[in-house]
C-alpha cells in the first residue's frame, strides 16, 4: 500500500549512463578497455511478500536551485534508525521502491521477517548531478544533509543513526558524502560505484572539468571512509569493477562485500540487496 502527497517533480537528464538495466555507455577512451560482458548471472528475485508501507512526498530544494524533489520514505515504526538511499543516473527517488527496480520495500519485509534489526529506508531526487556540487551552484549533497534529513527527522525518525545505500552514480554519491555526516553515519553501503581514475574516462555531464573531478574523486583521498563500516559490491562484468576493484585494495581493512558474476543492472543489484540491507542493519544497532 502506498499514500502519497507528491507534487510535480524537475529533474536532470543530461548524461548517457543508464543504471536501470542492461548494458552501459561510458564515455572517454577508457570504456573502449572494459567491455560489458554478458555473462552476469541470474537476476536476484524480489521477495514474495507484501512490502513495507511506502510513503511519498516532494519538497523545493533551495541546494538544488529550486528544484522539485520527490522522496520516498518505507518505515516499519517511528524513531527508527535510517538508510539513506542515493540512486544511480536517470532514476529517481521511486527506483529504490519500484517492484520494476530494486523493491526495497520488499527486501526489507523479508529481512525483519527473517530476523533482521528494523529501520527506515528513505529516498530522494538527487537529479544527474553525481550528488556533489557544481559549478551551477546546484548541490545534491547538500540538499541530503541540510534538507531531507531534516524533513526525516520531523517525521519521526532517529537521523542521529544514518546509514548510506547507493548503486551506480548513487554508489560514488555515497562515498563522497561520508565526511558530511560526520557522527552521525553508522554505515555504508555501494553497489557498482561509478569510479574513474581519469577525468578523461568519465562519462559526459558527470563532472563539471578535470577540477571538479580532481576536487571529488575518491581516489587520493581513501582517508575520509576510514573508520566507517563499509561493504562494496560489483560485478566482475560491471564496466566500474577495474576502478572498484582498485579502490578496494586500497582501503584497510578492507571492506564487507565482494566481486562476483555480475553487470551494471537491477539482476545484479538485486542478488547483493539482501546482503547490503543485513549489513547496514547490522551498522546501525551496533
Amino acid at each position: 500500500m502506498t499514500t502519497s502527497d507528491r507534487g510535480p517533480r524537475r529533474l536532470s537528464r543530461r548524461g548517457l549512463l543508464f543504471a536501470g538495466g542492461g548494458a552501459v555507455t561510458l564515455g572517454g577512451a577508457g570504456a573502449a578497455a572494459y567491455r560489458y560482458r554478458t555473462d552476469d548471472g541470474p537476476a536476484g528475485p524480489v521477495p514474495d511478500v507484501r512490502g513495507t508501507e511506502v510513503t511519498s512526498g516532494s519538497f523545493v530544494s533551495q541546494a538544488r536551485k529550486g528544484a522539485q524533489c520527490g522522496w520516498s520514505i518505507a518505515a516499519p515504526a517511528d524513531g527508527l534508525p535510517v538508510v539513506v538511499v542515493l540512486h544511480g543516473r536517470r532514476n529517481d527517488h521511486r527506483s529504490a521502491f519500484a517492484r520494476s527496480h530494486l523493491a526495497l520495500d520488499r527486501f526489507l519485509a523479508a529481512g525483519m521477517a527473517d530476523g533482521m534489526p528494523a529501520f527506515a529506508i528513505a529516498s530522494v531526487d538527487g537529479g544527474d548531478t553525481y550528488w556533489h556540487e557544481r559549478s551551477s551552484g546546484e548541490d545534491a549533497g547538500a540538499m541530503v544533509v541540510e534538507e531531507f534529513l531534516p524533513l526525516i527527522a520531523k517525521r519521526g525518525l532517529d537521523t542521529s543513526r544514518v546509514a548510506l545505500l547507493g548503486w551506480s552514480m548513487g554508489g560514488f554519491g555515497a562515498l563522497h558524502l561520508v565526511p558530511a555526516l560526520g557522527s552521525a553515519l553508522q554505515g555504508v553501503g555501494v553497489m557498482s560505484p561509478a569510479l574513474w581514475h581519469r577525468y578523461a574516462d568519465t562519462s559526459p555531464g558527470s563532472y563539471d572539468d578535470a577540477a571538479d573531478f580532481a576536487r571529488v574523486t575518491i581516489f587520493g583521498r581513501e582517508e575520509t571512509l576510514a573508520g566507517v563500516p563499509l561493504r562494496v559490491d560489483c560485478g566482475k562484468g560491471d564496466p566500474f569493477y577495474p576502478a572498484t576493484r582498485d579502490l578496494v585494495a586500497d582501503l584497510a581493512p578492507r571492506p564487507a562485500g565482494g566481486f562476483s558474476r555480475g553487470g551494471h543492472d537491477v539482476g545484479y543489484w538485486r542478488r547483493v540487496v539482501p546482503g547490503q540491507l543485513r549489513f547496514l542493519a547490522d551498522a546501525l544497532t551496533a
